[in-house]
């Protein structure tokens, strides 16, 4: 004899399925809802090339315009990049002031933004995303460029030819990068590696945004920000007194180099 009660059991056993696949899927799609799309920005084909060799120049200006169009796609990729995490930030402070709830994916953003900045707390209220935002902002590409011209003798160092180092940072685990010729016995310092121009100038603009030295350019940047005026590499290069030993006559030798070269740098 067949069981007719296993057949009417089976449509009410479907429909009880059916409805718990819906609440798990929208439990799932919930966090998505209201979330700001990211769009992608290209990388340039620029960014992966290998460094030139810039001795072979015997020209001087061509030798500047050569270095200058080599960075300035990487410093501009990058700033774009950094822009479009402001602007999430900016979105998410003014969520914040109209007392609305940040969504789950959203949060876990502003936490890995916090992470990549170096906070030292989480954002989670006003206070913290101010913080936030006074780290996520572009350098000049005026300033990036002078300052590479500045710290690898104009692309012709080893630490830039082998390294893709235009700016002369260290880094301190054991291996990282080239060891100086000149350093102190007592010191354990290297000259950082990358693998590429891209990832080398993102270090760059993320030790300028993140490291305690630099607080004071950060400090300007938000300044020249409230009072709605360009972010200038003349105003900012002030904050840099702490990037070389040379102090003043470092800042004062950039902002020669900014003034010289600024044909070369915006042609």
């Amino acid at each position: 004899m067949t069981n007719l009660s296993f057949m009417r059991d089976k449509p009410l056993t479907q429909l009880l399925r059916l409805v718990w696949l819906v609440l798990v899927g929208a439990a799932l799609i919930y966090p998505f809802i209201g979330e700001e799309e990211q769009t992608l920005i290209p990388m340039p084909d620029e960014i992966s090339a290998e460094v030139p060799d810039f001795s072979t120049y015997e020209s001087i200006e061509e030798k500047k315009q050569a270095f200058f169009e080599y960075l300035r796609p990487a410093v501009n990729y990058h700033n774009q990049l950094i822009l479009q995490e402001r602007n999430f930030v900016q979105a998410m402070r003014q969520k914040i002031i109209e007392g609305q709830k940040l969504g789950l994916i959203q949060k876990r953003r502003l936490d890995k933004l916090a992470r990549i900045y170096k906070l030292d707390k989480a954002v989670n209220d006003l206070d913290s995303i101010n913080r936030l935002l006074r780290r996520v902002d572009i350098v000049p590409t005026e300033l990036v460029l002078v300052q590479a011209a500045n710290e690898s003798a104009w692309g012709t160092s080893r630490f830039a030819r082998e390294g893709f180092n235009f700016f002369g940072m260290w880094c301190f685990r054991r291996g990282c990068g080239f060891v100086p010729r000149q350093r102190e016995e007592d010191s354990s310092h290297e000259v950082a590696r990358f693998k590429d121009l891209s990832h080398a100038v993102r270090a760059y603009l993320t030790n300028i945004n993140s490291h305690y030295a630099y607080s004071e350019l950060r400090g300007i940047r938000a300044s020249l920000r409230r009072h709605q005026q360009p972010v200038s590499a003349e105003y900012l290069v002030d904050g840099l007194m702490s990037y070389s030993e040379r102090g003043q006559d470092y800042i004062d030798e950039l902002l020669h180099m900014i003034r010289t070269n600024r044909k070369y740098i915006n042609s």
